[in-house]
C-alpha cells in the first residue's frame, strides 16, 4: 500500500493536474495523527493544582545552584521552547554539549534528550537541576532543602499531591514539571488538514507535503508529532561527520552509536539551529542535508522551498495565557541565596 502511495504521490508531483486528487486522498495521510490537546499519563494523572505548581517551578531559577538558570532558560516558552542557540548555556556561562530541544509536544516522543535517556517529560526535568553543568545543585537534598524553605511551596505541594505522607519530594517536582508540560501542545494548520479541512493548507504547501512523501522523509517523520517517535542512525546513507556517539553513550551497546531519536518537525521552522550540535543553522540547509545524508536523494531549491513551506504547516499556536509567567513564592527567613557546588 504504501509503495502504490509513493508512485501516486510521485506522479503527482510530476503532473500538476493529478494534485487535486492527491490532496484530498485521505489514505495517504494515515501515517499521521492530528494532535491530542493533552498527553495524559497513567502515572502522573493532570490536576489544575499540579500543573500550577509545575509551572511555577519552570520558572524558578531557585532551582539552580546560584539562582541564573530555570527550566524555561533552555526552553524558552515564548521562543518556541528552545533557546536558539547551537548548545545551551547553565550556570557560570558553562557550554553544555548538546542543543537544547524544544519542550512544546515532547511529552508524547518516545523518550526524552537526544540520546532517549529518561522516559518521559517527569524524569527529563528533574535530571539538568543536579546536573554541575546546566542548573548545579549539589544534590537531591539541596533542591529539597530550598524548596521546603519557601513557605508558598511547602503549601503548593500539599495541595498538589494531597494524602501523600511526604509531599515535597524530589520525584513529586519532576511530577509537577511533568504535568505542566503535558499541556504544551501546539495545534497547527497540518492538524485541521488532517480533520478534513483541505483549505488549511496552501497549494504550495500541499505540494510540499506531496514532495515529503514522496522523497522517503516519512520514514523517520511521522505519527502525531511528525518525528519523535523512534531512533535512527545519523548519516544512514552517507556517513555524517560527528564525534557524538548518541544513543551509544547512554546504552553502550555498539549497534547504538551515532543514533539519536528522531527530532519532530513541528515548529521545526521556528527552531534553528538544528540538530543534537546545532551545526545547521538554516531549515532549508537541513532539508536539503537530510534528503542526502539519510535518504541518498538530490533535492532541487524549488524542491526544497515547496518542502519547507509544508513544514511552515506544523507551525503550531501557542497559549499565551498558559505560558504566562507566574508569581513565584517568597523566600522564607532561611532559603539560602545561593547553594553551594562540591
Amino acid at each position: 500500500m504504501l509503495k502504490k502511495l509513493l508512485l501516486v504521490t510521485a506522479a503527482c508531483v510530476a503532473n500538476p493536474a493529478l494534485q487535486a486528487e492527491v490532496q484530498v486522498n485521505r489514505a495517504m495521510l494515515g501515517m499521521f495523527q492530528p494532535l491530542i490537546d493533552v498527553a495524559d499519563s497513567p502515572e502522573n494523572p493532570i490536576t489544575e493544582e499540579k500543573v500550577d505548581l509545575g509551572r511555577m517551578l519552570y520558572y524558578d531559577t531557585r532551582l539552580s545552584a546560584n539562582r541564573t538558570v530555570s527550566c524555561n532558560t533552555c526552553h524558552d516558552l515564548a521562543s518556541f521552547g528552545d533557546d536558539g542557540a547551537p548548545v545551551s548555556t547553565g550556570i557560570h556561562e558553562q557550554q553544555g554539549g548538546r542543543s537544547a530541544p524544544t519542550v512544546y509536544n515532547a511529552a508524547i516522543h518516545i523518550a526524552q534528550f537526544w540520546d532517549g535517556r529518561a522516559k518521559d517529560v517527569e524524569e527529563q526535568a528533574i535530571g539538568p537541576i543536579t546536573n554541575p553543568i546546566e542548573m548545579g545543585m549539589p544534590s537531591q537534598g539541596d533542591v529539597l532543602g530550598v524548596l521546603k524553605s519557601i513557605p508558598g511551596y511547602v503549601e503548593r505541594f500539599a495541595a498538589a499531591f494531597p494524602g501523600e505522607e511526604e509531599s515535597l519530594t524530589y520525584e513529586n517536582i519532576g511530577k509537577a514539571i511533568g504535568a505542566f508540560e503535558r499541556k504544551l501542545m501546539t495545534p497547527a494548520p497540518f492538524d485541521a488538514f488532517l480533520k478534513g479541512h483541505d483549505d488549511a493548507l496552501t497549494d504550495e504547501q500541499k505540494e510540499g507535503f506531496n514532495l515529503f512523501v514522496a522523497t522517503g522523509c516519512t520514514t523517520c517523520h511521522n505519527g502525531m508529532g511528525v518525528g519523535g517517535h523512534l531512533y535512527q542512525k545519523l548519516g544512514l546513507v552517507k556517513e555524517w561527520p560527528t564525534e557524538d556517539l548518541g544513543r551509544y553513550e547512554h546504552t553502550k551497546n555498539e549497534a547504538d552509536k551515532y543514533f539519536f531519536k528522531v527530532p519532530s518537525l513541528r515548529n521545526v521552522n521556528e527552531t534553528a539551529p538544528y540538530l543534537h550540535d546545532g551545526s545547521v543553522e538554516t531549515i532549508e540547509e537541513i532539508v536539503s542535508k537530510m534528503a542526502g545524508y539519510q535518504l541518498g536523494r538530490t533535492l532541487s531549491e524549488e524542491e526544497v522551498t515547496k518542502i519547507v513551506a509544508f513544514l511552515d504547516s506544523l507551525t503550531g499556536e501557542i497559549d499565551e495565557d498558559f505560558i504566562a509567567e507566574p508569581e513565584l513564592p517568597a523566600d522564607g527567613p532561611e532559603t539560602p541565596k545561593s547553594v553551594a557546588q562540591n
